[in-house]
């Protein structure tokens, strides 16, 4: 682990989607964009088959709280229970370790 390594926050959002998620991609790409410009975001990762896993990284709950409340997100928050999700699970985890592996080093 890299001694200048500072824990940080990763929100786990986990989902199932309805058959009709006209609108939804659109949605997706404009939070991501949003997300970026939040003071304390670090990144996101993403997969999507038939459960949906996006993961952010975030400095603070603090930033993570503030991120929930703004509002463009909470308008997509609202359009996800309405429109999009099945279901979804929501997980905040401190991240307190880190490593990787990458062939691309060789």
């Amino acid at each position: 682990m890299s001694p200048n390594f500072k824990p940080y926050y990763a929100v786990i959002f986990t989902s199932t989607q309805k058959e009709n998620i006209t609108g939804y991609a659109e949605m997706a790409n404009k939070m991501e964009e949003l997300a970026k410009k939040q003071p304390g975001y670090l990144g996101i990762e993403s997969s999507r088959s038939d459960l949906g896993i996006t993961v952010s990284y975030w400095e603070s709950l603090e930033a993570i709280k503030n991120w929930k409340q703004q509002a463009d997100h909470l308008e997509a928050q609202k359009q996800g229970k309405t429109k999009w999700y099945r279901w979804y699970k929501i997980r905040i985890c401190k991240v307190e370790h880190e490593y990787e592996f990458s062939s691309l080093d060789n």
